[in-house]
């Protein structure tokens, strides 16, 4: 059985979920199953026709309640949606112990650190759960050193824009 390993698409640039949800493409077709778990942006992805017709192979889960994204929301309501987040996490872990997927995507979970909802130590102790055989694919734009050092892999995603007049 292969080890599973832990990557990293991070950085300000645009396309870290995009790049992801192109390896749970790559996985689905060859016969894995794919779970992705988004957190701090909205519904988006999640409501799509078109990522509801990729299921069983590729299921998407979203717990936060709120429509928009977590940074424009009260605090009132942001603490409702920790709790709802938390239980996000407490999925992914629950996926890890059951061994549910060849791939699991938590995707924007490194921002759960930046914004302080989760801690690096915290965020660890997750990993821990894996299991040998999966991969575990984190986004998000803040590639905080410590986290870093979680993952086999870490791709760091830039945008360069280019005058072309």
């Amino acid at each position: 059985m292969e080890k599973g390993l832990i990557y990293i698409y991070g950085g300000e640039g645009h396309g870290k979920s995009p790049a992801a949800l192109g390896r749970a493409l790559q996985s689905a077709c060859r016969g894995e199953d794919v779970l992705i778990i988004r957190f701090l942006k909205g519904r988006g992805l999640s409501d799509s026709d078109f990522i509801k017709r990729l299921e069983p192979e590729i299921k998407i889960f979203r717990f936060e309640k709120s429509d928009e994204n977590f940074v424009n929301l009260s605090e009132e309501r942001k603490a409702e949606e920790i709790c709802n987040i938390k239980n996000g996490l407490n999925f992914a872990k629950k996926v890890m112990n059951t061994d549910e997927c060849s791939l699991l995507i938590l995707d924007e979970v490194l921002e759960l650190v930046d914004n302080d909802i989760i801690s690096v130590e915290e965020l660890k102790t997750l990993l821990l759960c894996k299991p040998e055989g999966m991969d575990i694919i984190m986004t998000g734009a803040t590639l905080n050193a410590e986290v870093c050092t979680l993952a086999d892999e870490v791709t760091k995603i830039e945008t360069t824009v280019r005058d072309r007049g």
